[in-house]
């Protein structure tokens, strides 16, 4: 089941390939002003249906994740990581994180939300 997803603009375009079995919800200092519901995905799984130059990319920190939103409207589209699926970063297996707020046609409510303290674990 493939969901497509856009920014309010809809120049960031993009498609996953499932529906998330849950959604995290961080509080950290950058998810806690962006205000997505993230859901995680392997870059085989994603979609980018607009082109890069419609997107733009913050980095901060660590610089090991690339945030992106879109250079119109400013939406938190999605970010690139690699995976701390075994508690150390993991460049060979990256992981896409979306904003899941942005799913079209998706009964959002009805995925569990998972609790992330980002806060004070981070």
């Amino acid at each position: 089941m493939t969901i497509r997803a856009s920014c309010h603009c809809r120049a960031t375009q993009f498609e996953v390939a499932q529906a998330p079995a849950t959604v995290t919800s961080c509080n950290c200092s950058f998810c806690s002003k962006r205000g997505g519901l993230w859901a995680y995905y392997a870059p085989t799984q994603f979609k980018l249906l607009t082109a890069r130059d419609r997107i733009s990319t913050y980095q901060w920190g660590s610089y090991i994740g690339q945030h992106h939103h879109c250079a119109i409207c400013g939406c938190g589209t999605y970010s690139e990581f690699p995976s701390f699926d075994t508690g150390e970063q993991d460049f060979d297996n990256p992981r896409i994180a979306v904003n899941t707020r942005l799913f079209e046609i998706f009964d959002l409510d009805a995925v569990p939300v998972e609790k992330v303290n980002g806060r004070d674990d981070w």
